[in-house]
């Protein structure tokens, strides 16, 4: 079904949200059967080739630099997933609701750590990840602080992925390195899901999101349905 990205992107469309790693779909639901090392021969869908057209790793980039109307991001599990501008207000009235960043801190659902992520990267409208390491004050022996507190923000829907930009080579590097760049929802899909989020109860975002999931995937399992949706 799936043999290039313009296929890939139809098909998201069509589904609304997908896990992003191939060949598993987390008891869920992933548009690519089959991971880096499991491709059919007859399949043209290679992993981590760098060819834009039928290497899955390049499209999550590709849909970012190219597209409106899809985010990608930690979603799902703590893990990378993709859900489209007209799923993300299902998922947002779950996850944040009509909170403030504020007052989710002060009632203890926000790390301290994800706290200073967040302000960081918000007034710099966007960042990539070695600046907002840096501008965060998160030294090298604070790896897996930092990353489980980005983590944090994206599974609640308050940092999302907006793209790459390419790292100056460090001293004896030959090349330069590519570094993610965060942003703000907010920022990434303006105010419009926001205001279509405020207008859905948690209770029928869950029940369009789990009839949505049980149509693509009839054999979805019903816990890691409700982990999927609720973060």
């Amino acid at each position: 079904m799936i043999s290039n990205y313009n296929d890939f992107c139809a098909e998201l469309l069509k589904a609304g949200f997908s896990v992003a790693t191939g060949g598993n779909d987390e008891g869920v639901f992933g548009l690519l059967k089959h991971g880096w090392d499991e491709a059919p021969p007859d399949s043209p869908i290679r992993w981590h080739t760098g060819n834009p057209e039928t290497d899955p790793w390049e499209w999550r980039m590709r849909v970012l630099d190219e597209r409106d109307d899809i985010a990608y991001s930690k979603l799902f599990f703590k893990k990378a997933g993709y859900i489209t501008k007209e799923w993300y207000p299902y998922f947002l009235a779950v996850r944040r609701g009509v909170k403030a960043f504020e007052d989710e801190y002060s009632s203890g659902s926000i790390s301290h750590f994800a706290k200073r992520i967040y302000e960081t990267v918000s007034e710099n409208e966007k960042l990539p990840l070695h600046s907002i390491k840096e501008l965060s004050g998160f030294s090298r022996e604070d790896k897996s602080k930092f990353d489980s507190a980005l983590t944090e923000l994206q599974m609640k829907m308050y940092l999302t992925m907006c793209g790459r930009q390419q790292k100056s080579p460090q001293r004896g590097d030959s090349m330069a390195w590519s570094s993610t760049v965060f942003c703000t929802v907010e920022r990434f899909f303006g105010e419009s899901v926001f205001e279509a989020a405020a207008k859905i109860s948690v209770d029928e975002a869950i029940e369009k999101i789990t009839t949505q999931v049980f149509a693509l995937n009839p054999a979805a399992q019903q816990k890691k349905v409700t982990k999927f949706i609720k973060g």
